[in-house]
C-alpha cells in the first residue's frame, strides 16, 4: 500500500542535470495573416510586374517614335537644303529648253499630234534631246533612289510633268516595251498594255499641255542596258519637239559614262549638259553637325562618337542610306537600356511647345 511518506530515493544529481527546452508564442495577426494555407494558392506581390515592365516598354517606344521622327525629319531637311542648289540650277535648265523647244516648234496641228517629225522653224534642233547628266559620286544606288525622288517633287513644284524610271525598267527581260510602259503609266496615270509612244502625244495634245515639258528622269544610267537605253533615246527623239521631252540622267562613275553605254546614233541625239551633286561624305558631315553634335530632339553624341561613325561610313557602302539605318538601331538599343528614356519625349513636347509660343509671337 501506496504511503505518502515513502517515496523512491532521488538521486542528488538530478536536480543538476538540465535539458533544453523551447517556448512556442501564439503567432500574432499579421503572421496569421500570411500564414500558408495547405490547400490554398499563395498570393505573390510580384504579380503585377508583367504590366508594369509592359507598360514601361510602350512608354520607351512613344519616346523612340518620338525622338526618331523628329531626327528623321531633320535629316531630310539637311538633305533637301544640301541638294537645293543643284535642283534649282536643273529647274531653270529644264526651263530654258522647253522654251528653246517651244521657239523652233511650228504652229501645233491637232490632227498630225499623233505623228513624229514635225515642221520647226530651226531645222536644226530637230531630233535633238536636251539632256541633264548627273554627276551623283555613289557606288551605290540605294541614295540615288532618294535623290531623284526628291528631284522629280521639285520639278513637279514647278510645273512639269515627271516620271522617274528605274535601271530595272531597262533591263532585256522586259524589253523596250516594258522601259516605255513604265514610262507611260507614270503620265498617264492608267494601266497600259500597248507600248505606243503616240499615246503619249495624243495625251499631251488633247489636254492642252503645252505650256508644260515632259521630263524622264533615269535614276542611274550605268546599271541599263545600254542597247535598250539606246532605242528609247532614238524613239523620244523622235517626238522631241512635238512632245517636249527632256531627259535627266544619273551616272555615278564620270561625265564620260554615256559613251560606254549608248551606240552611237542614240549620242549624236543627245545635246548635253552636266550637273554635280555633293559627295556622299559632304552629306554626312553635314547630317553629324545638324543631328548629332547639335542637340537634336534632346539626343545628341560627343564629337568622338561623331568620328566613330563617321569613319564608320567611310569603311563601309559610304551610303547615307545605311548610316541612317545604323543610327536608328543605336537609338533603339539607347533608349530600350535607358530607364528615363521617357523623358526625352517631354523634353521633346516641351521645346515643340515653346517653339509654337514663339511662331505665334
Amino acid at each position: 500500500m501506496y504511503s505518502p511518506n515513502e517515496h523512491t530515493h532521488t538521486d542528488p544529481l538530478a536536480e543538476n542535470n538540465l535539458q533544453p527546452f523551447f517556448v512556442l508564442h501564439k503567432a500574432s495577426k499579421s503572421s496569421e495573416s500570411t500564414a500558408i494555407s495547405p490547400g490554398r494558392p499563395t498570393k505573390r506581390r510580384l504579380d503585377s510586374s508583367p504590366k508594369v515592365s509592359l507598360n514601361n516598354e510602350n512608354v520607351k517606344m512613344e519616346a523612340f517614335q518620338c525622338v526618331w521622327s523628329k531626327i528623321e525629319s531633320k535629316i531630310k531637311d539637311v538633305l533637301r537644303s544640301i541638294n537645293a542648289d543643284v535642283f534649282d540650277e536643273i529647274g531653270q535648265w529644264v526651263r530654258e529648253s522647253f522654251n528653246e523647244i517651244c521657239s523652233c516648234r511650228g504652229p501645233v496641228d491637232p490632227s498630225k499630234s499623233s505623228l513624229p517629225y514635225p515642221f520647226v522653224h530651226n531645222g536644226g534642233l530637230v531630233k535633238k534631246l536636251f539632256t541633264g547628266l548627273v554627276f551623283t559620286k555613289n557606288i551605290e544606288t540605294v541614295d540615288d533612289i532618294l535623290t531623284f525622288a526628291e528631284l522629280g517633287l521639285n520639278l513637279k513644284s514647278r510645273g512639269c510633268y515627271v516620271a522617274n524610271i528605274s535601271s530595272l525598267d531597262f533591263s532585256t527581260k522586259n524589253g523596250i516595251g516594258g522601259s516605255l510602259r513604265a514610262f507611260l503609266r507614270q503620265l498617264l496615270m492608267v494601266d497600259i498594255e500597248a507600248a505606243d509612244i503616240s499615246l503619249l502625244a495624243s495625251w499631251y495634245s488633247d489636254h492642252g499641255k503645252y505650256e508644260k515639258p515632259v521630263v524622264v528622269i533615269i535614276e542611274d544610267m550605268e546599271r541599263c542596258s545600254g542597247a535598250l537605253l539606246s532605242d528609247f533615246i532614238n524613239m523620244l527623239s523622235e517626238w522631241s519637239v512635238k512632245i517636249p521631252i527632256i531627259l535627266i540622267a544619273g551616272v555615278a562613275t564620270s561625265a564620260d559614262a554615256p559613251r560606254n553605254v549608248l551606240t552611237a546614233r542614240a549620242l549624236q541625239y543627245l545635246s548635253t549638259s552636266i550637273f554635280s551633286l555633293k559627295c556622299p561624305a559632304e552629306k554626312l558631315d553635314t547630317i553629324i553637325e545638324a543631328v548629332l553634335v547639335k542637340n537634336c530632339a534632346g539626343f545628341s553624341v560627343g564629337h568622338k562618337v561623331a568620328t566613330f561613325l563617321r569613319n564608320y561610313f567611310l569603311r563601309q557602302d559610304g551610303t547615307v542610306t545605311s548610316f541612317v539605318r545604323a543610327l536608328k538601331m543605336a537609338i533603339i538599343q539607347q533608349l530600350s537600356i535607358e530607364p528615363l528614356s521617357f523623358v526625352l519625349k517631354l523634353l521633346v513636347d516641351e521645346g515643340d511647345s515653346k517653339v509654337n509660343a514663339t511662331s505665334q509671337t
